[in-house]
């Protein structure tokens, strides 16, 4: 095993499209049969995987997921979910979550986060029905709320993946907000097409006193305008760049029939045949 190996490895892992890391990774022991600690050198590139795409799991004995990042991160590879109130070792490589433990959250912000989390709650469910979502005190910044939600859909039968993160940043001490949103989406029937997008959210004021509310109001007023704006994309792209992309039908409109190709006209000339 070489460091341009793993190099190659953790690319692959880093690049993974959503709900296709196992994919991946098997892939990867295919292609590297004679080297099984492959993977196992390449965790870092499985955790910094796991911490951006906002990856979910589901705690042993309960149905709800909680998110992994690297704002819920404790040390020895161990986060934490405020709702439950407990810690819990996470798996990178297998994407398990095993050692629940109670951990209570120590911060001078734990009333506001309550306090947030309740109308989060309510938008996740209008406009997300398939979403994780959670509130963490940021550690580089005591000011600072970082309010995360996570939405994928995976449909493999008909060859498509895709999924939504957004990232913001509250400072509760100026009420300002500022925030990364994320759309990944991967096609991959007959084809292989993948569509990233991501919009930074400048510095935006919050009215009312910064009230838990209105945060969450300006956030939902933030994503109805880029997904209209990711509308408008999609429609460009569909009337011009794929458009001209895509084969157009003969003027008779049929499909040609490429194994009786030698019984059309063209087909004869091009062969050198009578008309």
């Amino acid at each position: 095993m070489t460091s341009k190996n793993v190099a190659a490895v953790s690319a692959f892992i880093e690049g993974a499209p959503p709900g296709e890391l196992a994919d991946v990774v098997n892939d990867i022991k295919a292609l590297t049969p004679e080297d099984r600690n492959i993977l196992e050198s390449a965790r870092p590139a499985f955790k910094k995987y796991n911490e951006e795409q906002l990856t979910t799991v589901k705690l042993p004995g309960s149905s709800n997921s909680v998110l992994i990042s690297q704002y819920n991160a404790l040390d020895n590879e161990r986060y934490y979910d405020v709702e439950s109130q407990s810690s819990f070792a996470f798996d990178h490589v297998t994407q398990k979550a095993s050692d629940v433990r109670s951990h209570v959250l120590e911060s001078q912000h734990k009333d506001l986060i309550t306090s947030l989390t309740r109308p989060l709650t309510t938008h996740a469910r209008e406009h997300y029905p398939t979403s994780t979502h959670a509130i963490f005190p940021v550690p580089s910044s005591p000011s600072t709320l970082a309010i995360l939600l996570t939405s994928s859909k995976y449909s493999p039968s008909n060859f498509w993946n895709g999924r939504l993160r957004t990232i913001y940043l509250y400072n509760a001490s100026t009420s300002t907000l500022t925030g990364t949103l994320k759309c990944d989406v991967h096609y991959y029937e007959d084809g292989n097409v993948r569509l990233t997008t991501k919009k930074e959210v400048a510095e935006t004021s919050i009215g009312g006193g910064g009230a838990a509310g209105e945060v969450i109001r300006v956030i939902a007023r933030i994503e109805k305008a880029w997904q209209e704006e990711l509308n408008r994309g999609f429609g460009r792209l569909s009337e011009g760049e794929f458009k001209s992309l895509r084969r157009q039908l003969p003027v008779t409109r049929q499909k040609v029939e490429w194994e009786k190709v030698g019984s059309y006209r063209a087909g004869k000339e091009i062969g050198g045949g009578r008309r």
